[in-house]
């Protein structure tokens, strides 16, 4: 059989031991399963975190990434023979993961980062063994920004126009790549619309930015269709398309450093300009 299907099997397909059982209730993380006769043992072996960040080593350091955090640890069944080896735990796992398009950012003999973009989501893990592969850990983060609760009401962006000639646009949500704009933005275009209805003679141009990671070509892209997303949204709520324009910034007006990810998180906004 060939080498790369063996290590896939020997993720989707183990035994159950008689001696050792996971902890109620507990299962593997979506897109992973397990290695051969490891299990999720004691009530800490499977912690989840709605919101948190955690530091990844990738090639050349570190990289903090927020989102939901899944905190898994497996343990050996040590009735079923001797413990899978830090490099086999660590192959196996980056073999899962190539198969569904995921890529490898940092390895050693007992460690790996991978970054999986899959369905709109981007997911990061990392996985660590100890004990002589006795023990693996895997840290998960499904990559999202805080969930924006407050969101500028019609009088606030009014204010901001008017003493600055733009105002940030917090609470509009787009999924990692993409530039549609997510339901749970309704909130923040409810307060744009209800701007626009109030001041019939207001013109503006929506302006989409993002950090700097990637090229610049297709974040100026990306930054101009999530633009226009958001006055595509406006005009099927009524307002006039002839007082809105958007124009995509990409990562040439920051607010914030891109060199961590809280300030690259800043970065990545809407605003409105004022129209003369």
């Amino acid at each position: 059989m060939p080498r790369a299907t063996c290590f896939m099997l020997i993720l989707i397909c183990f035994g159950a031991s008689a001696q050792v059982q996971d902890y109620e209730g507990y299962k593997d993380p979506a897109l992973f399963t397990r290695m051969p006769h490891y299990f999720l043992t004691t009530k800490d072996s499977v912690v989840e975190t709605p919101f948190d960040s955690f530091e990844f080593r990738v090639k050349n350091g570190t990289q903090k990434v927020e989102g939901r955090h899944l905190h898994y640890t497996y343990d050996f069944d040590e009735s079923a023979g001797t413990a899978a080896g830090f490099l086999q735990i660590v192959r196996n796992y980056q073999a899962a993961a190539k198969r569904i398009g995921g890529e490898v950012l940092m390895e050693d003999v007992r460690a790996t980062t991978i970054r999986v973009a899959k369905n709109g989501q981007e997911t990061w893990v990392a996985v660590e063994a100890f004990n002589e592969g006795r023990e693996y850990e895997l840290n998960i983060i499904e990559r999202q920004l805080m969930k924006q609760d407050v969101v500028a009401d019609a009088a606030a962006l009014k204010s901001g126009l008017k003493e600055n000639g733009h105002v940030e646009v917090p609470g509009i949500f787009f999924d990692f790549g993409k530039s549609e704009v997510k339901p749970e933005s309704e909130p923040a275009l409810n307060e744009l619309t209800a701007l626009l209805q109030a001041n019939a003679a207001m013109r503006v141009w929506v302006v989409g930015h993002t950090d700097n990671v990637g090229a610049v070509e297709s974040n100026m892209a990306l930054s101009g269709a999530r633009a226009a997303a958001v006055v595509k949204a406006l005009v099927q709520r009524g307002i006039a398309p002839n007082r809105l324009a958007p124009h995509g910034a990409g990562p040439y007006a920051p607010v914030a450093s891109n060199a961590a990810d809280e300030g690259r998180a800043r970065n990545r906004r809407v605003e409105l300009v004022a129209q003369p």
